[in-house]
């Protein structure tokens, strides 16, 4: 394999981003369900995604880049990139989430970009508008598909990593699919399915 996909939220890191902006807002259990919704495949995540971020309206932007960069990685993850790499991999993160979150964890995780979405923000303070690479359900199978082009890497040598819904359009497009601590949506597509809270389960099923 050449090429391997992470999402972002429950995957390399334990949790939400989203969320855990709403609980600085007291509203995380209203956008945590939306969420799950979501992720389970019951919304459309473009509508979703709208629907959440509005609901983040007047959060201080300095308090979105404090939560960002104090989010919980997914245990194993660092060890499990270096050792792809290693592999001679190229390792990419592609988030319905934000680039506060994926941007800033790039360097410390140790992926090599990140594909992902921007709060807008005005006067300090989120607008309740965004926009970005990752909006929709077929975002990215999209983003993988000219990846793959342009690294020229097929779909047997690429391999995708996921945990929801909106990971199922690059599902359609890699030999090998991993579903992480995953919904039943996406476990039914995966060839390499992960229960437990440790990435580097994956290595020793890639051996």
């Amino acid at each position: 394999m050449r090429l391997c996909v992470f999402d972002f939220d429950s995957t390399l890191m334990d949790g939400e981003t989203i969320d855990f902006f709403a609980e600085e807002l007291g509203i995380g259990p209203r956008v945590a369900a939306i969420t799950e919704r979501a992720m389970s495949g019951e919304l459309d995540f473009f509508e979703s995604l709208q629907e959440r971020v509005g609901l983040l309206k007047g959060l201080e932007y300095k308090k979105v880049e404090e939560i960002s960069h104090s989010l919980p990685y997914m245990p194993g993850a660092i060890e499990t990139i270096a050792e792809l790499k290693k592999m001679g991999m190229t390792v990419v993160c592609f988030s319905g989430g934000f680039r506060t979150a994926t941007s800033y964890a790039k360097d410390i995780l140790g992926y090599d970009a990140d594909f992902s979405n921007s709060l807008h923000h005005k006067d300090g303070r989120l607008t309740g508008l965004v926009g970005g690479d990752m909006m929709f359900n077929w975002s990215k199978g999209d983003m993988l598909v000219r990846l793959q082009d342009i690294l020229g890497v097929s779909e047997e040598e690429t391999m995708v990593v996921g945990d929801g819904a909106n990971d199922l359009s690059m599902f359609a497009h890699a030999g090998t699919r991993v579903a992480f601590c995953a919904r039943e949506v996406l476990k039914k597509e995966a060839n390499i399915i992960i229960e437990n809270k440790d990435m580097s389960e994956l290595l020793g099923r890639l051996r």
